[in-house]
């Protein structure tokens, strides 16, 4: 018996899709995936309902390097409401404990923020998508079972103080990939003695991408309406995009073949280590340069295939 064949277009490329509040990342990723028709698309992190913001959406191609940028740094603004504990850390949880917010001002909450600069330790949340022998804990949480779960090292590049109310203050937040915003909240209002919580969630910056450059779905919606349905492919960014702060390599003809068929191969002024963007003379003699994908430089200075992009 044949394999089914996958249904939807065969396209290729990155959304920046802004989403909402109240969604799941994979709800706003399947109204997505049917707008544009598609048949191969996933998201590269998970945002929780309450979260609105960045979501880089990888089609067809461009999920072989979804990976980059789940391990790329994340950049959020925060605010969390001092004073009120909840069972998942965040203003969709129930209310397990109030205290009253007494002697805390700018000044105590900017001091706070060099305690959680740099690298620190976190517990993941229950209520987090990790998965402990296979289910997530928030499913594990809602069923009212509680694991163990070692702590992790994170890294918080940056923490400004955007704003300070009594009851609730503001963080412009640069951190690395597995940080646990609602974590963060809850360990600092440990620190402060009253307890917190997230209230709103917005992420701001993913890798390479900025919130500025994203579509909602409404907006996409319109698109599509107003243009037809291959106007929606103008949305998407090159898949080199996922790697743009990397640096580049241009391969010859010849050399690109040989990468292409999986082998090393040397070129003069590659960089000596690390992670490059390779690209290639396009094929069928057609001008400008293909992007080919991405390469590791070996110990002997050549480039080895590490992901690459399906010949056309």
């Amino acid at each position: 018996m044949k394999r089914s064949q996958r249904k939807g277009r065969s396209i290729s490329g990155i959304l920046l899709l802004d989403k909402a509040q109240g969604l799941t990342s994979n709800a706003a990723l399947q109204e997505v995936k049917r707008l544009f028709s598609a048949g191969k698309v996933g998201h590269t992190g998970s945002l929780d309902p309450l979260a609105t913001g960045i979501l880089p959406l990888c089609f067809g191609e461009a999920t072989k390097f979804s990976q980059f940028l789940l391990d790329a740094n994340k950049r959020y603004l925060a605010t969390f409401k001092l004073g009120v504990a909840t069972d998942t850390g965040d203003a969709d949880g129930e209310v397990i404990a109030q205290h009253p917010v007494e002697n805390i001002d700018r000044s105590k909450v900017v001091a706070l923020l060099s305690e959680f600069t740099g690298e620190i330790q976190q517990i993941p949340s229950m209520y987090s998508a990790l998965k402990y022998k296979g289910k997530p804990l928030y499913k594990l949480a809602r069923q009212g079972i509680e694991v163990e779960r070692k702590a992790r090292t994170v890294t918080i590049m940056k923490m400004d103080l955007v704003s300070f109310e009594e009851d609730q203050y503001v963080l412009d937040i640069l951190c690395s990939k597995g940080t646990y915003i609602r974590s963060l909240a809850e360990d600092m209002g440990t620190k402060l003695k009253c307890g917190a919580h997230v209230s709103e969630l917005r992420r701001l910056g993913s890798g390479p991408y900025d919130v500025k450059d994203c579509y909602t779905v409404e907006e996409l919606a319109s698109i599509k309406d107003q243009r037809g349905l291959n106007s929606l492919d103008g949305c998407l960014l090159p898949l080199s995009t996922a790697v743009m702060d990397w640096p580049a390599v241009n391969l010859p003809e010849i050399t690109a073949f040989y990468l292409r068929q999986g082998q090393a191969v040397q070129i003069a002024h590659a960089p000596t280590q690390g992670w490059v963007r390779i690209f290639g003379e396009s094929e069928g003699g057609g001008e400008g340069k293909d992007f080919i994908g991405v390469g590791e430089i070996l110990g002997d200075g050549r480039i080895a295939p590490r992901r690459l992009v399906a010949s056309r």
